[in-house]
């Protein structure tokens, strides 16, 4: 046998007990870590007292800004295509701003939110790939915390009502909607690759201004009104299997 053809024979054995390397399989964990980028699609109700505008006449209305943080995913895999997938990140901290009639430069208040997300993620390619995009879709739950008003609105809201020393509050509900996502895992070994994502999720809460005079005593409150968030959510970063 000839020196060419041993090696072509034992080159062949070695790839017949050599298993083909697996992107994704039943059992596996898969971690994602990068930037990740909230961009609402916003709109609110008009803000009214007792039915009346909160601002002298003015369709006062809210919108909320953008906000990047340090997102964090992971899917567990039920079998070579499916997965259940969860995100959570770094708590997102928004302005809330004028909308309506208001001016988006006035500054309303802030609020800071935590949205994780689960979802049933379905990967229509083969184990082997090394390139495995996704789809998923699932629901979301985002709960509000650290809401504050600012000085601009307590300002307006203390020359509109003539409280002196007026002071504000404002309280958000919690947020339970639908969630769906396309990702894109692009495996550079066995264990990392490279991940981009997005998402929309269905986030809509419900907020009361509360007003109070100079000794604290509570002096007004808004209607409920409700703000839709809606955001569009993007992610790049690296993944990590196990």
């Amino acid at each position: 046998m000839s020196r060419s053809l041993t090696l072509s024979v034992a080159a062949a054995s070695l790839l017949a007990l050599t298993p083909a390397a697996q992107a994704f399989e039943a059992g596996d964990f898969i971690l994602r870590a990068g930037a990740v980028h909230v961009d609402p699609d916003d709109s609110s109700d008009s803000i009214t007292v007792g039915g009346n505008p909160l601002l002298n006449g003015v369709d006062s209305k809210a919108s909320v800004d953008s906000n990047s943080q340090l997102g964090l995913r992971a899917t567990y895999m039920v079998t070579s295509n499916l997965g259940i997938g969860l995100l959570a990140a770094t708590p997102f901290k928004h302005n809330i701003n004028g909308g309506g009639d208001l001016s988006e430069d006035i500054n309303l208040g802030q609020t800071k939110h935590l949205p994780p997300t689960l979802t049933l993620q379905y990967f229509p390619m083969a184990s082997t790939a090394s390139l495995q995009p996704y789809v998923g879709v699932g629901v979301n739950y985002t709960t509000f915390f650290e809401e504050k008003t600012s000085d601009t609105l307590n300002t307006v809201v203390a020359g509109e009502y003539n409280i002196p020393g007026a002071t504000t509050s404002l309280d958000l509900d919690d947020s339970v909607g639908v969630a769906v996502e396309l990702g894109l895992d692009y495996m550079l070994s066995e264990n990392f690759g490279l991940n981009a994502a997005i998402w929309w999720a269905d986030i809509n809460t419900d907020a009361t201004v509360k007003v109070y005079d100079g000794n604290g005593n509570q002096a007004a409150k808004t209607d409920e009104f409700e703000v839709e968030i809606d955001p569009m959510v993007y992610m790049v970063g690296f993944t990590y299997k196990f």
